[in-house]
């Protein structure tokens, strides 16, 4: 059974800096291509970036700069670091995985077009930024 356990949210400053895991249980993590995606309230799910495998990422360009995807393969664990957040980056925060790897291939754009195609999903975890 594939589960995706995400966590490290809370309640933050503007400028502040948080860091979320997403742990992989029942998954090959040696092959894995992890996406992180947001939503805020009232507002459409957004592609925040992915790794692949091989530690290659890609990010949206609100976040490029500020926000860091890396992993731990010994851990199984996915890491999104967020530094210098703003209140426009408050929004509940979902890694997800598939096994085909399409997101690895398709980029932030095909995240952006067929999101609901990832067949893993975590549950969450919430980030809030107060200016």
């Amino acid at each position: 059974q594939v589960q995706l356990a995400e966590s490290g949210g809370d309640s933050v400053q503007s400028g502040g800096s948080l860091t979320l895991s997403c742990v992989v249980s029942g998954y090959p993590y040696s092959s894995v291509c992890m996406a992180w995606f947001r939503q805020a309230p009232e507002n459409e799910r957004e592609p925040v970036g992915f790794i692949d495998a091989d530690g290659s990422t890609d990010y949206q360009d609100s976040v490029k700069g500020r926000f860091t995807i890396s992993q731990d393969s010994a851990k199984k664990t996915t890491y999104l670091q967020m530094t210098s957040l703003e209140p426009e980056d408050t929004a509940m925060y979902y890694c997800a995985t598939d096994p085909t790897r399409w997101a690895c291939y398709e980029g932030v754009g095909g995240l952006r077009r067929r999101a609901d195609s990832l067949r893993y999903w975590g549950q969450g975890t919430q980030v809030t930024v107060s200016s």
